[in-house]
């Protein structure tokens, strides 16, 4: 397996596809999953002539299971570990839901300041911050949010079954046709990683509050959610992340839902790569 070990003596996983000299595009994947959940992105891009890469965050998919550092700065310097490691020049980094977080303090914090980054994109993403507080009245109660974690820890495999079969792809909805091999994907990958890293992220991707990093970000960045998205509410979310973004183009996709890079993939990897190529 191809990993890098960090300065805290984590090993990261990581797939790096395509021609050497293309350009980079990074994937940031959301919790509680692994590098495979871009597999239609990667797919995607490489045959376009791009170079993809995506990561296991620490704990999660393949990387190394350890008990600390599962937080947003963590889980950014890991990133720039591994974009120093592979000598990524003018990248475009990509994050999914709490990837988006991830993606977000690597530009503001890592990227940007050394001229590593060209673009950045946030897909059906965490910030600015998803925990109702005072001064955020819209965001999610704690209680629901303690409420992941006790279903967590008192039966993680049926309740990520439950997760993927229901509100995160929007199989919970009249209309929808769900995909048992998207279900099992999901499980699959999420099982993979550990009960401790994923049990600590559920913090790390809701009380984070990314409106200083966005509010640093120049480069052009693409906010993509949909309005069904039952998992991070697009109302608390991308609308308030386009309005702190200097460069930000908000794009808002009738009745998608949270993982629609997996769903709708026929129309979200078009749009991404108009973006990229503009």
């Amino acid at each position: 397996m191809s990993t890098i070990t960090t300065q805290d003596g984590v090993e990261i996983f990581y797939k790096d596809w395509g021609p050497k000299n293309g350009q980079p595009i990074v994937f940031h994947h959301g919790w509680p999953l692994s590098a495979d959940d871009w597999d239609a992105q990667m797919l995607y891009f490489v045959d376009k002539g791009y170079r993809v890469i995506a990561h296991d965050r620490r704990g999660h998919g393949r990387s190394t299971q350890v008990s600390d550092g599962h937080d947003m700065d963590h889980y950014a310097a890991d990133v720039a570990a591994l974009v120093a490691r592979l000598e990524l020049r003018n990248a475009v980094h990509v994050g999914h839901s709490t990837g988006g977080g991830e993606a977000t303090r690597y530009v503001a914090q890592h990227g940007q300041p050394r001229n590593l980054v060209a673009k950045l994109v946030l897909i059906s993403a965490v910030p600015p911050i998803m925990v109702k507080t005072v001064a955020n009245p819209g965001g999610l109660p704690m209680e629901l949010l303690d409420g992941l974690r006790k279903q967590l820890a008192a039966n993680r495999a049926q309740f990520y079954l439950d997760f993927a079969s229901g509100p995160f792809y929007g199989y919970n909805r009249p209309e929808a046709k769900a995909s048992q091999g998207v279900i099992e994907n999901w499980w699959r990958q999420s099982m993979m990683g550990g009960a401790k890293a994923q049990y600590d992220g559920i913090k790390a991707f809701s009380e984070t509050d990314f409106t200083a990093d966005l509010k640093t970000i120049t480069v052009p960045t693409l906010v993509m959610h949909g309005d069904d998205d039952q998992i991070v509410p697009i109302a608390d979310s991308a609308l308030l992340s386009s309005k702190l973004l200097k460069n930000g183009t908000l794009k808002i996709y009738e009745k998608f839902p949270h993982g629609m890079c997996t769903t709708n993939a026929d129309v979200i990897n078009p749009a991404l790569l108009a973006f990229i190529g503009s």
